[in-house]
């Protein structure tokens, strides 16, 4: 059982998807090739205890931190459990090789972390002799909180400069004082749907460098939120909004000057 969306990624991965007999809706969302016919459960912060023993895992895998008495309705179901807390790209190979080893594919997690790290490589090749961006991504808009460490490590990877605090509050007038080359907004949750003239606006932000050359995006919540092998199509958006000249615009990118339309991503295998 999946309680979590980046758990079910990785077993899609490492070609376990099939040994999944509940995930949740927002597994679903992420990983459409789970299909309809697993039963749905809570997630990792509104578990329930009846539910999972309804479905009989021999295995929960759930995010921490966890509200406590979500993880009290974790334990209370008997299944053996496992719990992901990335920080970084590090740790997300971790949990890739951990939950590869629990399925009995260890060759398999090995496979797709090295595959992961090739990509990033190479991305980061095509992005050294270009001129460094200055960027802001921020996980979400109330308050302004800026996106993770993995997501700041992807921004070095493809040419950029993270200005912020990973995973840290920051206030709407101290990035205006930074002035980025560049802002991100993969808000947790919203999909692609992050109204970006509407917090430009609100946050007084129109008169900003990059508002004013119109290098603002949105890129979809699931490409830099969900820490699985989706962040290498996150990556390749990070390096499109950074250096659109030399790297294509791919699905998942939402330009406040243009609609892009759905395109398959190109250039940025799910490995």
């Amino acid at each position: 059982m999946s309680l979590q969306p980046s758990a079910t990624v990785i077993l899609e991965a490492i070609g376990q998807l099939d040994r999944v007999v509940a995930c949740t809706r927002y597994c679903v969302d992420v990983c459409p090739a789970i299909g309809r016919d697993r039963i749905v459960v809570d997630d990792s912060w509104t578990a329930n205890a009846s539910e999972i023993m309804a479905a009989r895992p021999d295995l929960v895998i759930a995010a921490i931190p966890f509200q406590e008495k979500s993880l009290a309705e974790i334990l209370k179901s008997g299944a053996r459990f496992l719990g992901v807390a990335p920080k970084n790209l590090a740790d997300i190979y971790t949990d890739i090789a951990s939950i590869a080893g629990i399925m009995g594919v260890p060759e398999r997690g090995e496979e797709v972390v090295r595959a992961m790290e090739g990509e990033i490589a190479h991305v980061r090749e095509q992005a050294a002799a270009l001129p460094r961006q200055r960027v802001f991504c921020e996980e979400w808009g109330k308050p302004v909180i800026a996106s993770q460490k993995w997501v700041a490590e992807l921004v070095e990877a493809a040419g950029g400069e993270f200005i912020a605090t990973p995973g840290a509050q920051i206030l709407p007038e101290a990035v205006v004082e930074a002035d980025p080359d560049v802002l991100l907004a993969a808000w947790c949750g919203a999909g692609d749907r992050v109204p970006l003239a509407k917090i430009m606006r609100d946050r007084s932000w129109l008169a900003m460098r990059a508002v004013r050359e119109g290098r603002v995006y949105c890129i979809r919540d699931e490409l830099l939120n969900t820490p699985a092998p989706t962040l290498i199509a996150g990556l390749h958006a990070l390096a499109a909004a950074m250096h659109p000249q030399q790297f294509p615009l791919v699905w998942g990118m939402r330009c406040i000057t243009d609609v892009i339309e759905e395109m398959p991503v190109r250039n940025a295998p799910l490995v």
